[in-house]
C-alpha cells in the first residue's frame, strides 16, 4: 500500500472520526460530583472497557474450541457408525461359519477317515478343506475380535468427546454472560455521566492519545517504513474495506467485527489462517520488533494481549475498538503497546 494511500485513508477516516467526537465542554471543574475527577472517570472507563475486551476474547477463545469439539465429535461418530457396521459384518460371518462348523462336524477325527477311507486322496483333500474353513473360521473370530474392540473404543471416545462439548457449550454460556456483564457495567458508567463530563473524558483521552503517539513517533522506533508483503498488502485491503462498520463482541464479519474478528478474517482472506484470539496471535504467531514493523503486521495492546489492530503505515493503525463504535483507523499508540507478530513471516530476520 502506497504512502500516497495510506495518507488518503488516514484523511477520510480522521475527518469522519472528528464529526463522531463531541465538543469540549466550556468548562470542566478539577473535581466532580462524588469526589471522581476527570482523569478517574476516564481510569475507570477505560478499565472497564478493557475487562469487557478481556471477557470477549475469553468468549471467542471458547467458542473456537467448541467448534473444533462439535467437529471432533462429528468425525468420531461417522468412524462409530462405520466400526458398527464392520462389527455387525463380522458377526454374520462368524455366524455363518459356526452353522457350517456343526453342519459339517463328526466325532470322528481327520486321521481315522484317513485311515478307513476307500479313496485316501479323496480324504487328503476333504482334510484340506476343512483346515482351509478352520483358517477362515480363526480369521473371522479375529476380525470380530478386533471390530468389538474398535467399537467399544470408539464408543467411549465419542462419549467422552460429546461430554466435553458439553462442557465448552457450558462454558460459552457463562463466557457470554460474563461478557454482558461487563458491557452493563460500562453502560451503567456512561449512563451516570452527563453530556459536558462525557464531552470532557473524549476530551482528555484524546489529548493523553496524542502525547503517547508523539512520544512513539519522536523515539523513532518507526523511521525505517517497510512496504508490506504480497500477502499482507491482501489482509490490508480487507481491512480498509471494513472501515465503518460497527464493533460486535464475538462477531467475524461481514457487517460487524470485534478486535480480532477484524485482523484474523483479513489474514484468512489473504490466505493466511491465523489464530481467532488476540491472546492466541500474540502466543502462537511469529514476534517482530516494532522497528521492523509494516504494514499488515498485527499489533498487541495491554499486557494480558487482549487487543490487537492492523499496522497501516506511517504510525497508523486499523481497529474494532470497543463496543459503540466502528472500524476506524487510530493511532499506533492508542493503547499501550505489548508488542507486534507478522503472519506470514518465513524467516526470523525477515
Amino acid at each position: 500500500m502506497s504512502g500516497k494511500l495510506v495518507r488518503l485513508v488516514c484523511t477520510v477516516a480522521m475527518a469522519a472520526g472528528a464529526l463522531l467526537v463531541p465538543p469540549p465542554a466550556a468548562a470542566v471543574p478539577g473535581a466532580e460530583p462524588g469526589g471522581r475527577t476527570v482523569a478517574q472517570q476516564l481510569t475507570d472507563l477505560q478499565r472497564l472497557y478493557r475487562e469487557a475486551e478481556k471477557a470477549t476474547e475469553t468468549y471467542n477463545a471458547t467458542a473456537e474450541k467448541l467448534t473444533k469439539q462439535r467437529a471432533e465429535v462429528a468425525r468420531l461418530d461417522r468412524e462409530l457408525a462405520l466400526a458398527r457396521r464392520s462389527l455387525h459384518d463380522s458377526r454374520i460371518a462368524a455366524g455363518r461359519l459356526a452353522r457350517q462348523q456343526y453342519q459339517d462336524s463328526t466325532e470322528i477325527s481327520a486321521y481315522v477317515r484317513l485311515l478307513l477311507a476307500r479313496n485316501p486322496q479323496q480324504a487328503l483333500d476333504q482334510g484340506h478343506v476343512i483346515g482351509q474353513l478352520a483358517r477362515e473360521r480363526v480369521e473371522a473370530v479375529g476380525r470380530l475380535t478386533a471390530s468389538e474392540k474398535q467399537a467399544g473404543e470408539l464408543d467411549r471416545r465419542a462419549r467422552r468427546a460429546l461430554d466435553e462439548q458439553l462442557a465448552l457449550a457450558e462454558r460459552q454460556r457463562k463466557d457470554r454472560d460474563d461478557v454482558q456483564a461487563r458491557l452493563k457495567d460500562v453502560e451503567k458508567l456512561l449512563a451516570s455521566l452527563t453530556p459536558q463530563q462525557l464531552a470532557a473524558l473524549g476530551e482528555l483521552e484524546k489529548k493523553g492519545t496524542a502525547a503517547a503517539q508523539q512520544r512513539l513517533m519522536a523515539s523513532g522506533v518507526l523511521s525505517g517504513e517497510r512496504r508490506p508483503s504480497r500477502k499482507g498488502a491482501r489482509a490490508l485491503r480487507y481491512a480498509v474495506r471494513q472501515l465503518g462498520k460497527p464493533y460486535r463482541w464475538g462477531a467475524e464479519g461481514p457487517k460487524s467485527y470485534d478486535c480480532s474478528g477484524l485482523t484474523s478474517q483479513a489474514w484468512a482472506r489473504a490466505g493466511t489462517p491465523i489464530p481467532r484470539t488476540s491472546q492466541e496471535q500474540w502466543a502462537r504467531l511469529p514476534r517482530i520488533p516494532l522497528k521492523k514493523l509494516r504494514p499488515g503486521d498485527l499489533v498487541i495492546y495491554f499486557p494480558e494481549a487482549t487487543h490487537v489492530a492492523m499496522y497501516l503505515g506511517e504510525g497508523m493503525m486499523i481497529q474494532a475498538p470497543r463496543t459503540g463504535e466502528t472500524v476506524r483507523v487510530s493511532p499506533l499508540a492508542s493503547y499501550p503497546i505489548l508488542g507486534a507478530v507478522r503472519p506470514d513471516r518465513r524467516h526470523k530476520n525477515a
